[in-house]
Formats: structure tokens, sequence, C-alpha cells
């Protein structure tokens, strides 16, 4: 039996929460979650998925591994036993975008000859492919390097890496895939493996533009953020000077409520609109850093 325990705070001490529950629990491999509820008021959610034997309660390890004071209110709900990742991977259908399809390895001969495979198994990382800001970034990949052929590239937030692949496959582009979280990146490297494109794809642990590696590549000509609203607003100045001129950008990970005042955070940082592809709830937007 497993049992997730779950606390909602500020986002800062919400990181501090998630860091010292994976420094205490690393070596029992206890997966864990940090997760945005409410991004105008800055509430996130840190969960850690422990195994209770007998019906164990560990709230109270939770806290105290948290760093959480005593009157901070703990969620605690009973999971039932279950093959998680079978049903997630029976689930989980090919999807297509653009050139490409998405799928898991079960699905391999859904693929058409004129198709361009992308197998990303369901895993630790973000990003099977499946989530609509994944396919609209996809289908703006496959339309940008069909007509302009970008040379440096930048995957910021790479999750499963799908983008990333997305654009070797697409016309052989060298590739800077990065992340803030280890596990993504290590993910993210055995996809880009498993695609056969590890000679265009690198995959490193960077936090937004600050690691050297990032720094020494630019300037880039198409950039790709899959992340949230708020990095993106905060991160405009950097892009803007990691950019190209005339670089394309894709962005995404915005509710449409928030287009706006994305637009808006990009348009102060000269970049021009092109254009913004909804589906469902989600916005991709496709921007185009100014000549001057």
């Amino acid at each position: 039996m497993q049992t997730r325990y779950f606390w909602r705070g500020r986002r800062a001490e919400a990181e501090a929460a998630y860091a010292a529950l994976d420094a205490v629990f690393e070596e029992e491999g206890a997966p864990l979650a940090l997760t945005e509820i409410d991004e105008a008021a800055g509430i996130v959610e840190v969960a850690a998925y422990l195994a209770a034997e007998d019906g164990d309660d560990r709230t109270e390890e939770f806290r105290t591994a948290a760093g959480l004071r005593p009157d901070d209110e703990i969620g605690r709900e009973e999971l039932a036993d279950r093959d998680w990742m079978a049903a997630v991977l029976a689930e989980l259908k090919p999807v297509r975008a653009g050139r490409f399809v998405v799928h898991g390895a079960h699905d391999r001969d859904k693929v058409g000859a004129h198709e361009l495979s992308i197998e990303i198994e369901a895993g630790l990382a973000f990003g099977t492919g499946h989530h609509a800001t994944t396919a609209g970034c996809l289908a703006m990949i496959d339309e940008i390097v069909r007509l302009r052929r970008p040379g440096r590239v930048l995957d910021l937030g790479t999750g499963s890496a799908v983008l990333a692949i997305a654009a070797a496959k697409l016309a052989r582009l060298q590739v800077l895939a990065t992340d803030v979280d280890p596990v993504a990146v290590a993910v993210a490297a055995a996809n880009v493996r498993a695609n056969g494109v590890a000679r265009f794809v690198e995959t490193i642990r960077a936090d937004g533009f600050a690691a050297p590696a990032v720094r020494r590549r630019a300037p880039y000509e198409l950039i790709v953020a899959n992340i949230l609203a708020g990095p993106l607003i905060h991160l405009a100045p950097a892009f803007r000077r990691h950019a190209a001129r005339r670089a394309d950008v894709i962005l995404s990970g915005i509710l449409v409520s928030q287009v706006a005042a994305v637009r808006a955070a990009y348009r102060a940082q000269g970049f021009v609109h092109r254009e913004t592809r909804v589906i469902g709830e989600w916005a991709a937007l496709h921007l185009r850093r100014a000549a001057a």
C-alpha cells in the first residue's frame, strides 16, 4: 500500500520542502511531486508517495522531513495497489502533430512510412507528447524548421526531450536540451539515445539560462520553452539576450487566460507575435525577435 502525503504553500517554501524531502527519501526511492495549484496566488503543492505497511501513518515523518511547522496542515491519501505504468501505457494513444507521431513502444506498428517517429514511454519526466502544450509546440517546430532551418537550437525545460528529439529528427539540427530537474535530464538523455539522435542532442542540467554551456552556445536561432507562464514572463529579458536577431521563439505551458500577459512581456523585449495556437485551454506562442 502506498500513501500520498502533501502540503500546499507559497512557491519558495514548497520548493525548499521538496529539496528537503528529496534529501531524506532519496535512498528509499520515494516518488516526489511539485505541482502548481494556483499560479496567480503562487500556491504550490509538494507531495511524497510513501510506502506504508499495515496502514502506518507517516504524516509526522513527512512533516519533519519537509521542515514544516507543527501547525501546518498535511494531507493524506491512501492509494490502492495498481500497476500504474501498465495502466498509463494502455491509455496512451499515438499523437500526431505536424509530421511527428509520438508513441510508446507498444504502438510502433502504428507509425506510417512517411511519418517521423518519436518514441517516449510514460515515466518520471513530464512530456509524453499527449499534453496539448507539447502537441502545439511540435506543430510549430515542424512549420518553422521546414521554412527556415535554424542553426543553433535550445530546448529550455526539456522534460522528456520530445521537442529536442523532434528538431533533431526533422533536420538533424544541433540541439541543447536543458532542465533544472536532474531526474528529467537523465530521462531525457535516455530518450535521446533510444530515438537515435544522440549525435545531435546534448542534455544538461541548467536553471534557465544560467549554465555556462547555455551562454556559450548563444545566440540561438530557435528557442523552445514549454514550461509555465510565470517563469516565461520572468525570463523574457534573458530570452532577448540569448536569441539571435530574427530568431524564432516557441513558448507554451500557457493557459489561454495568460496569453496577453506573456505576449506583453515579450513585446517589451522586442519580440514580434507571429502565431497563437490554441488547443483546449492551452496556448502555444510563436514569436520572432526583431531584426534591430
